[in-house]
């Protein structure tokens, strides 16, 4: 099963990870905002920027450059009234405390991804497949895993990029278009949440190759999350037996009772 990490050790990846996460916080705001200003405006802050620097003629042209392209940064910084490392820290502390239970996303609060999600081991890796699957894949990144998702509709993808930049999860988060038995990403994860919807809509061949890869790529001891939805017109009524039966050659345990919860299969 899932192995947590030394806590100094995840506590420093989790430090460096949120400084990253800062700096690409106010990169954004930074960017945004440049490309809703005219390039008129946006030279008035570069003059302004000159001023502050006092930077004389005889200075080296690089240097100049770098320094004024940073200071322009700053005013900017400052125009917005973006908050420092510390105040942002709180807010974003705030913030995953509320993403780190499951009813933010609409998911069970007995459901097993949370057990998993906390048992989070060093450099692990979660495949999340199918949109269907979407609040998993935002659960688990909230808890600092590493996501990546994948579906076959493009649409379906870009909707759970958007999701992931609006609750600042992009850091830890990548999502692929994949089309089964042509192209996969090089990805072996520790744990899979698997949307019965999606493979329901796929063809038999393509269902059996990407069941066959998700197996192929998941390290011993690893976990697959599959999930059922009795509402979702994709899912024919003998998949939940079919996909079971696809991992007789693995340890098979029902998350709950009633149907719709589905089943975990442990790799052996």
């Amino acid at each position: 099963m899932l192995t947590s990490p030394h806590p100094g050790q995840r506590h420093a990846r989790l430090q460096r990870s949120l400084r990253q996460e800062y700096e690409e916080f106010i990169l954004e705001r930074i960017e945004e905002f440049k490309q809703q200003i005219s390039r008129a405006d946006l030279l008035l802050i570069a003059d302004e920027a000159v001023r502050e620097l006092e930077v004389g003629p005889d200075d080296q042209l690089l240097l100049t450059e770098v320094l004024m392209l940073e200071h322009v940064d700053r005013l900017i910084m400052r125009r917005l009234n973006l908050p420092g490392f510390r105040k942002w820290l709180t807010r974003h502390r705030r913030l995953r405390r509320a993403q780190r239970e499951p009813t933010h996303w609409g998911l069970d609060p007995r459901t097993k991804l949370v057990e998993h999600a906390r048992s989070f081991p060093i450099d692990g890796t979660a495949l999340v497949v199918g949109a269907g699957a979407a609040p998993a894949c935002f659960l688990l990144a909230a808890h600092d895993w590493a996501v990546v998702f994948i579906d076959s509709e493009i649409a379906q993808v870009e909707a759970v990029e958007s999701r992931a930049a609006a609750e600042a999860l992009a850091m830890r988060f990548e999502a692929f278009v994949v089309n089964p038995g042509t192209w996969f990403p090089e990805v072996q994860p520790t744990l899979a949440v698997i949307d019965s919807g999606m493979l329901g809509a796929l063809e038999g061949p393509e269902r059996d190759t990407l069941l066959h890869i998700l197996k192929q790529r998941t390290l011993s001891g690893g976990v697959h999350h599959l999930l059922f939805n009795d509402h979702s017109d994709n899912v024919l009524p003998f998949m939940p037996e079919a996909l079971r039966g696809c991992y007789s050659d693995w340890h098979v345990e029902r998350a709950r009772s009633d149907r719709s919860s589905g089943f975990m299969a442990v790799k052996p």
